[in-house]
């Protein structure tokens, strides 16, 4: 199983992190087995870090082989949906940055691809107009909508699928909006694709 995420998919978010250029792709990147997190477990602070930043994303499970898929077939390959949690080592993603390193440490550590209950796509909704948001201590994050991602999930499947094999139970997170932040320990955060909650779990 393998974690694919993607990058700059929303404007606003892209403005809060001083991000102006838009490329005509998908950005993505990779997180590794180890990064998952789930079934509500807590997440540990790590101590190679200061600053550990929650990015709240819908999460596509994918549910058939596939390679070089067409966008207009892409729906037929995921069947689940979730809300995740991207976290982000800022201040050792900074530190790469800098100097030109990859920075895929400070995206691809242990616990650091938390994803809540998925449900079936039929139950969620429209993919392309889903609602979802994160509360940190019952305070409203992050609010937003698939509808004003940059790249859609069809489009992200199949520009995906080019270069990585898709295969049965592989996750894609599909990218953060804006509201981004800092964790501390005892934090308690729930995401919620519309109504419904599907995460929840406490910083440690």
């Amino acid at each position: 199983m393998k974690i694919i995420c993607v990058g700059w998919n929303y404007a606003q978010h892209n403005k809060e992190m001083d991000h102006t250029f838009i490329p005509k792709d998908p950005t993505l990147f990779l997180k590794p087995e180890t990064a998952l997190l789930k079934d509500n477990k807590p997440f540990f602070l790590p101590d190679f870090s200061d600053r550990i930043e929650y990015e709240t994303e819908i999460v596509i499970r994918i549910s058939r082989l596939g390679k070089n898929i067409s966008e207009k077939f892409a729906h037929r390959y995921y069947d689940a949906v979730t809300v995740g949690i991207d976290f982000t080592a800022r201040d050792l993603q900074a530190q790469l940055r800098e100097i030109g390193a990859p920075w895929e440490i400070s995206k691809g550590f242990d616990n650091s691809a938390a994803v809540g209950e998925f449900i079936p796509v039929a139950e969620a909704g429209d993919v392309n107009d889903l609602p979802f948001h994160l509360t940190l201590n019952d305070q409203t994050v992050q609010d937003a909508n698939t509808s004003e991602m940059i790249y859609s999930i069809d489009r992200i499947i199949s520009y995906a699928s080019k270069f990585f094999t898709l295969k049965t139970g592989d996750l894609i997170f599909t990218g953060t909006p804006s509201g981004v932040g800092r964790v501390a320990i005892n934090d308690h955060l729930q995401g919620y694709v519309g109504g419904k909650k599907l995460l929840d779990f406490f910083i440690k």
